[in-house]
């Protein structure tokens, strides 16, 4: 029988805490220098004299880049072990994230981003990856909706960090604090032990001569590798859609204030932490494409409210509600890929798909702002939001799921996956 949230929540060791705190705490605080672009954008194309929609690009920039960091450390990390490849790339993005406070200019910050969405794309696959293989199998609902919520606590950070920071050290500020929880991401994870599962499945490897590549070019698994990447697309889209543009939304859109914008922004992302763990752990007992199609499906009626409203209190709720459920659809996500990748190449195959769908979605930013300055962004956020809800529905309910699968048992999918 499944546990509930609460006792998926209880009764992890030291080991299994450390890694998931260290992946939670290196999904933060990407996703912490990440939305500190979306919330100085505005500055920075006053600092800089370019246009927003150009400054958005500094948001295509890393989502672009982020499958060369997913394949580079993802391929480390399955003839390596995890925790090298991770310590390596945690160092790398926080050095990176450091010297954007340092640009002299928009074409130098336009180069950081890119690099950072090497480290980026590399902190994702391979912590959730350690996470879930140290995780009990049927405690993963529950801490795969927690630690992705690392993103949406990485965003409420930003708008915190925004209101304390931005107001007497500016945008720079604020790209130079961020290094310091990054680096104590980097401590925790050199008290992490390797993934056992991972020591079994190179064992195995060794034993079998059966190489990734082999494991890669089966038929079932480049089937469910295009699958999983389409259906990364539809969630990066869901998910950019409803956040990228939302605090310009308020702030150009509606002439709220920044602090009332970031008020906003931090009521949301309690909505979306609250989502991602409730559902996540409810995914044990729903399945993970039902928990999908059910967040997908809520987020339709909600629309209206979240896109349309004018007043403070209506926009709070809407964006609350609206982010409740598409990170709780999110929270499904680590554990649903990586029960999805063959053993032998789950540093890589989790990442590249995710990110390789956030490299389709990497111009919703500029697509949005171009729409909402010729139909308004009421309009822009309307028109991306309703299709993608449907489209994630379609392809949760013609997918498939492996949840329950044992890693490093050598399985391929204890349910005929994708």
């Amino acid at each position: 029988m499944s546990l509930s949230p609460v006792q998926q929540a209880r009764g992890l060791t030291p080991e299994q805490r450390n890694a998931f705190l260290a992946a939670l705490l290196g999904w933060t605080m990407d996703a912490f220098d990440y939305f500190i672009v979306v919330l100085v954008y505005d500055e920075i194309h006053t600092t800089f004299h370019v246009s927003l929609i150009t400054v958005a690009f500094l948001t295509t920039a890393t989502l672009a880049m982020r499958p060369v960091g997913a394949f580079i450390f993802g391929r480390w990390a399955d003839s390596a072990g995890r925790r090298l490849p991770l310590m390596v790339d945690v160092l790398f993005y926080s050095v990176v994230g450091f010297l954007c406070a340092f640009a002299p200019n928009f074409t130098i910050l336009l180069i950081l981003r890119l690099l950072y969405g090497i480290g980026m794309g590399g902190e994702w696959g391979l912590g959730a990856a350690l996470a879930m293989e140290k995780i009990p199998t049927e405690k993963r609902g529950f801490y795969s909706g927690l630690l992705q919520q690392g993103y949406a606590v990485g965003y409420l950070l930003a708008a915190v960090a925004f209101f304390i920071i931005n107001p007497f050290l500016g945008w720079r500020g604020l790209f130079a604090f961020s290094i310091l929880p990054a680096l104590l991401s980097l401590y925790l994870r050199v008290k992490v032990k390797e993934s056992e599962a991972w020591e079994r499945t190179k064992e195995r490897v060794k034993q079998t001569s059966v190489t990734p590549g082999k494991v890669f070019f089966n038929i079932k698994v480049l089937r469910r590798f295009v699958y999983l990447i389409l259906l990364m697309t539809a969630f990066n889209w869901m998910s950019h859609g409803t956040q990228d543009i939302y605090p310009t939304f308020l702030k150009a859109g509606l002439h709220y204030s920044a602090n009332q914008s970031i008020l906003i922004a931090i009521i949301y992302n309690i909505g979306a932490i609250c989502g991602g763990t409730l559902l996540g752990g409810l995914s044990e007992r729903l399945g993970r494409r039902r928990t999908i199609i059910i967040a997908a499906l809520v987020g339709l009626p909600i629309v209206p409210l979240f896109a349309f409203s004018t007043t403070l209190g209506a926009l709070a709720l809407g964006s609350f509600l609206m982010q409740f459920v598409v990170q709780g659809a999110w929270g499904v996500i680590p554990a649903h890929l990586t029960e999805m990748s063959p053993d032998e190449i789950r540093g890589f195959y989790p990442g590249v798909t995710y990110q390789l769908g956030n490299l389709i979605a990497a111009l919703n930013l500029p697509i949005q702002q171009a729409l909402a300055a010729s139909y308004g962004y009421p309009f822009a956020l309307a028109v991306t939001i309703i299709p993608v809800l449907l489209i994630v529905t379609l392809l949760a309910a013609v997918g498939k799921e492996a949840k329950g699968i044992t890693f490093g048992a050598g399985e391929i999918s204890p349910k005929s996956a994708t």
